[in-house]
């Protein structure tokens, strides 16, 4: 969630067209009677806006999301991309929602680059995500971008290894 102008989910949709992945983008944004900051009223999802397999919803991004994934039969091993508004109790809600009903699920989580509280950056994502992976420490394996400002961190489950 955290559609704005589209630019997550229209990197998504031509991936998943390029290497035609049967997939379906669904992107979430503010209510338009909901003030903040970035919201991007009139812009909302331009950049996805009518392209095939992209579904645009206004409300919480959390709820919408789950509601979608139990509309379409809880199908295993979903991708959520969470770039919403980077504080830290709203991404341990959403972490903590997301991996009690869906337990093998792939989170994205944009900026989450760790960095001191001097930097005047904030660390609340990073801090979310510590606590919820100290909570499951054996279910999920984690890939920082390391690359800088902003960050990206994808939580996934590993495959099962089966002994032969």
């Amino acid at each position: 969630w955290g559609t704005h102008v589209g630019k997550s989910g229209r990197i998504f949709h031509e991936c998943v067209t390029h290497y035609a992945i049967d997939a379906d983008i669904h992107s979430t944004d503010l209510p338009d009677d909901v003030s903040h900051g970035e919201h991007p009223h009139g812009e909302r999802g331009r950049l996805v806006h009518g392209r095939v397999g992209v579904h645009l919803y206004q409300g919480d991004g959390l709820d919408t999301s789950l509601e979608i994934y139990r509309a379409a039969g809880r199908k295993p091993g979903p991708l959520f991309l969470l770039d919403g508004d980077h504080s830290y109790e709203s991404v341990l809600r959403e972490l903590t929602s997301i991996t009690r009903e869906v337990p093998d699920a792939a989170v994205l989580l944009h900026d989450t680059f760790y960095q001191s509280k001097e930097s005047g950056y904030n660390t609340g994502p990073h801090q979310a995500i510590g606590e919820v992976l100290a909570a499951l420490p054996a279910r999920y394996r984690t890939l920082h971008s390391g690359l800088g400002l902003p960050g990206m961190t994808l939580l996934y489950c590993p495959p099962s290894r089966k002994d032969t």
